[in-house]
């Protein structure tokens, strides 16, 4: 199965000359953009599209490009369920997709066990900064992982370091996306 998975900015290219030339089975979306960035989307009706909202989107574009919000439900395809979480911790007050750590931790208590989890921001501790509010990762979403071991977690949100990336935690294969990123599972 192909992924195109988009994060935080407008893809590289035309998502459809991508969708073609790389043979896409399925794109997700993984917040930080608007209905702009991807309007593209509206076109592309033959491989289905999924995702999660992050913490700076509107939380109202979805239905008018086709793609199935992902946030505590479920989607199968070829064989593997997909699951989702939105948005980050919250550092500030307002209209935002934020959660404290207590409400993220809350929400994927008894989330159920998926294969592909998708989500805006990263697990805490994992291509995070602790040390800066905006962009810490999610107690909750480790602990989910930590429990339910799947076998892919794609996040967006933050800028780790290649050096300093993490790829796995656990059993868990860690799948940082920035812009656009193909991934061939």
């Amino acid at each position: 199965m192909k992924i195109l998975a988009i994060a935080d900015r407008p893809p590289k290219n035309l998502i459809k000359t991508t969708v073609v030339s790389e043979k896409i089975d399925i794109i997700c979306t993984l917040g930080d953009l608007d209905f702009f960035d991807i309007k593209e989307l509206k076109e592309i009706n033959d491989i289905p599209k999924i995702g999660v909202y992050g913490n700076h989107c509107s939380g109202k574009y979805f239905e008018s490009l086709g793609i199935k919000n992902l946030h505590l439900t479920t989607f199968k395809f070829m064989g593997y369920t997909f699951g989702g979480f939105e948005g980050s911790l919250r550092y500030k007050q307002g209209k935002h997709i934020m959660y404290t750590q207590a409400e993220a931790e809350r929400k994927l208590f008894n989330y159920e066990y998926v294969d592909i989890m998708l989500a805006h921001s990263p697990p805490y501790g994992v291509n995070d900064d602790i040390n800066d509010n905006t962009h810490t990762g999610l107690i909750g979403l480790k602990r989910y992982i930590e429990a339910k071991c799947p076998k892919f977690f794609l996040h967006g949100h933050t800028y780790p370091s290649d050096p300093n990336k993490i790829v796995e935690l656990g059993d868990t294969k860690i799948i940082y996306v920035y812009q656009d990123k193909v991934i061939n599972l």
